[in-house]
């Protein structure tokens, strides 16, 4: 996706994890702008952030973006970070649940016993961080703009999730049962949010994909992962009027083909979030649902 538009025009969004040179927040990011969308690039790292906001500025102009240093772990951040955004931007319309970290990439070695990538050898404080910034972090932003949307009776909230094997391959963890832990939230969240106008989505690229927290195969270069653009046309469809009734359901970015009409485009790329076509496993399934 490279042409300007106005499908977001006067739209405000906030993403998470956007201040990565190579990142999936930058790429998000950089099809909002050009959809006409200002957007609040939220990173704790401050370097990054400054030089993607200067490139965000380059394409949509000065007042694009507003650049804020923040920790989605944080409640009091979240808070701040959400009234800002409000006060500064004049509303708020879409929320992009993108900032992750996994355990290599967070600089934790590994615990006292077993490999890094057993469950066992796992620090203790890397699983807490990685659970805090991927699953803890999307409820608490979640939590922050819900009110304001559901009182105007618009908006959007995306999810950037990860592929269903990536969740509980050998050697996965903390990623993959946070990533899980955020699917769960989006389905959750969608069915709170029902007939609020407020919507609640997930967004995956589909595949490793080249960001700073995926290794190449060995002889590979980042040129044979998934590349953070195929995010680009989702999620300004997503966070668009036309997908006012899109709710719940999760699409694969790598599927998505601009070229199929939108209604075979979505059958390819689609589902629920969380896969509830598995069917149900409980006993008694019903009796949570009762008045």
């Amino acid at each position: 996706m490279t042409m300007q538009s106005d499908t977001l025009q006067g739209r405000i969004a906030i993403v998470t994890g956007a201040g990565s040179p190579i990142g999936m927040g930058r790429s998000i990011t950089t099809a909002l702008v050009r959809a006409g969308a200002r957007v609040a690039m939220l990173d704790i790292n401050e370097d990054w952030l400054e030089q993607s906001a200067n490139d965000m500025r380059e394409i949509g102009g000065d007042d694009a973006v507003l650049p804020i240093v923040a920790d989605v772990t944080s409640p009091e951040s979240a808070d701040g970070a959400v009234r800002r955004v409000i006060g500064e931007l004049g509303g708020l319309h879409i929320l992009v649940n993108n900032a992750g970290i996994n355990a290599r990439t967070g600089g934790f070695g590994a615990g006292a016993a077993g490999s890094q990538n057993d469950f066992w050898g796992i620090a203790p404080e890397a699983w807490l961080r990685v659970i805090d910034v991927n699953l803890s972090g999307p409820f608490l932003m979640s939590h922050a703009v819900a009110p304001y949307l559901v009182e105007q009776g618009h908006g959007r909230i995306i999810g950037v999730t990860t592929s269903m094997d990536t969740m509980w391959r050998k050697g996965g963890a903390p990623y993959g049962p946070s990533k899980a832990g955020h699917e769960a939230l989006v389905a959750i969240m969608a069915q709170d949010l029902e007939g609020t106008g407020v919507t609640a989505n997930v967004l995956t690229p589909g595949g490793a994909t080249a960001t700073n927290m995926v290794q190449p195969p060995e002889g590979a270069t980042a040129d044979a992962l998934i590349q953070p653009e195929v995010m680009q046309s989702p999620v300004v469809w997503i966070a668009s009027d036309e997908a006012a009734h899109w709710n719940g359901r999760r699409i694969i970015a790598y599927h998505w083909d601009d070229g199929l009409p939108l209604e075979e485009r979505l059958e390819r790329c689609s589902a629920p979030a969380a896969w509830p076509q598995l069917g149900l496993q409980a006993v008694h399934p019903d009796w949570f649902g009762r008045a």
